[in-house]
């Protein structure tokens, strides 16, 4: 009984967007790179916070996921911070398989603005189509 209290006070901290969601900044725990940013509702904060592995809020879905589902890239959470406004979250993981982004970089932050364009600056670690074994009707690029 005492978790699920643990769990409604970290719940009720949170600032919840008109949706029902909180923006999610996930970093490295080692680096502190940025490797993602995704949306949470509560039953995806509950499930991070009581399991240790991140669950997110997909949008196109509709559904609450865990990061890793498909493609074996889970992520394990070692800590979790709140903002001022309680209106977002970070979360500092171990990024399992080094494959944060569903494109098969290591981070989804992949790009760089330079001399007036978006230019890709980091290899792929794994082709997207080696990654998930699901139809492309299937994929929606949230994992």
């Amino acid at each position: 009984m005492r978790t699920i209290a643990v769990v409604n006070t970290l719940l009720d901290a949170v600032k919840w967007d008109e949706h029902g969601l909180v923006c999610a900044v996930v970093q490295d725990r080692h680096t502190l790179r940025v490797l993602m940013v995704a949306w949470m509702n509560a039953q995806a904060l509950r499930q991070t916070v009581t399991t240790g592995f991140a669950h997110y809020y997909s949008r196109s879905r509709q559904q609450q996921w865990m990061k890793g589902e498909q493609s074996g890239h889970m992520q394990k959470v070692y800590e979790l911070r709140l903002d001022c406004d309680g209106d977002a979250v970070v979360l500092l993981v171990e990024q399992y398989g080094g494959i944060a982004c569903h494109t098969g970089h290591a981070s989804c932050f992949f790009r760089l603005y330079q001399n007036g364009n978006w230019q890709s600056v980091e290899p792929v670690i794994k082709a997207e189509n080696e990654i998930y074994i699901r139809s492309a009707q299937e994929q929606t690029h949230d994992d």
